[in-house]
């Protein structure tokens, strides 16, 4: 019986063998192809047709496309050379320029431009804080000069006393107290002299009182000791002037 056993699994084994030989042998496709040719007339039904058109289009280049392009081109440098001048990469042109190197010289000049103008304004008394005049005359106040009403009897004593500079100041006063009157200009004290020039509308009497500006600028703020030759050749133009303007 065991005998049987043995046999039977030898003839079991060669036979599996055998069909995994088979099973490993290649087969090869003998068969005819038949082979499919496509005609230049075929391929222009193709070429024709736009669902096979792969070309990818191109936007018109018109004026509002090429200047949308160029303004983001120009805001994308702003932002960047802005960073760079913040963060100190690279060196900022442009307007950038202007702003952080430029602007805050004029800013400052402007600035002093008021602080000039402003001091400009302040009477002449508060410019020359601490100066006594001669012969008992007491400094007073624009006003109160323009006021009086013997505005010469000022200029006489002035020139008695020989306090020449004193004497030019009243007589520019004088010209003033004439101006305000003839209603060519608007007396306040804040005002400057430039802006007495500003108001007289004719050009004869502005270009004299230019002209008496320049000396009582000269003499009085330049505080430039006059004798009495030069303070009778000085005086000219302020009588010159006043009497065009009381006639």
């Amino acid at each position: 019986m065991t005998l049987l056993k043995y046999c039977f699994y030898i003839i079991l084994s060669v036979q599996l063998s055998a069909a995994q030989h088979k099973d490993a042998v290649v087969k090869y496709d003998d068969s005819v192809l038949d082979v499919k040719e496509i005609s230049e007339n075929d391929l222009e039904t193709y070429k024709t047709d736009d669902d096979f058109n792969y070309v990818e289009a191109v936007p018109e280049d018109n004026f509002i496309i090429r200047a949308y392009n160029r303004f983001i081109e120009w805001l994308g440098n702003i932002i960047r050379e802005f960073f760079e001048a913040i963060f100190g990469v690279g060196e900022s042109q442009g307007i950038l320029y202007f702003i952080f190197n430029v602007l805050p010289y004029l800013i400052l000049a402007f600035l002093i431009f008021l602080l000039i103008r402003f001091f400009l304004k302040v009477n002449s008394r508060t410019l020359i804080t601490g100066q006594k005049e001669t012969a008992g005359f007491q400094f007073t106040e624009d006003e109160q000069i323009i006021k009086n009403e013997d505005m010469h009897a000022l200029i006489d004593n002035a020139i008695a006393i020989k306090n020449y500079r004193l004497a030019i100041r009243y007589y520019y006063l004088l010209s003033l107290k004439y101006l305000t009157e003839k209603q060519v200009i608007t007396w306040q004290q804040e005002k400057t002299n430039e802006d007495y020039i500003t108001e007289i509308k004719s050009e004869a009497i502005k270009s004299n009182f230019k002209n008496i500006t320049r000396i009582y600028d000269y003499v009085w703020y330049g505080e430039f000791n006059i004798d009495q030759l030069r303070f009778e050749s000085l005086k000219i133009p302020f009588e010159s002037l006043n009497n065009s303007i009381k006639n």
